[in-house]
């Protein structure tokens, strides 16, 4: 399984972006079977989950830090899970990672840059 996030980059505070993570190589396995979840890690701190949808009935939960402002969202026709990203705050300054969890399974990309600064 190969997860593949993109959609970062530099925004201004009050910004919006979009992240993708595009998912690939499940074999024996569906897609929309999987939780996913989008996580973040700023310099010089621990990881933090930030949203996950859940597989079996797309069920959407999310960290204080982000409610009203993030929206998490899978299309499993592309095998795409989606953040849409308001508001943006200086401190949501990190790399953002896409998770793919199913029984003990679990696959991460390799993250993608999100910088709000003015």
């Amino acid at each position: 399984v190969q997860l593949v996030e993109s959609g970062g980059g530099l925004v201004q505070p009050g910004g919006s972006l979009r992240l993708s993570c595009a998912a690939s190589g499940f074999t024996f396995t569906r897609f929309s079977s999987y939780d996913m979840r989008w996580y973040r890690q700023a310099p010089g701190k621990e990881r933090e989950l930030v949203a996950r949808i859940t597989g079996a009935d797309g069920s959407t939960r999310y960290a204080d830090s982000v409610k009203g402002r993030f929206t998490i969202s899978r299309d499993n026709a592309k095998t795409t899970v989606y953040l849409q990203m308001n508001s943006l705050k200086p401190e949501d300054t990190a790399v953002y990672y896409c998770n793919a969890v199913r029984d003990f399974f679990s696959y991460w990309g390799q993250g993608t840059q999100v910088t709000v600064s003015s």
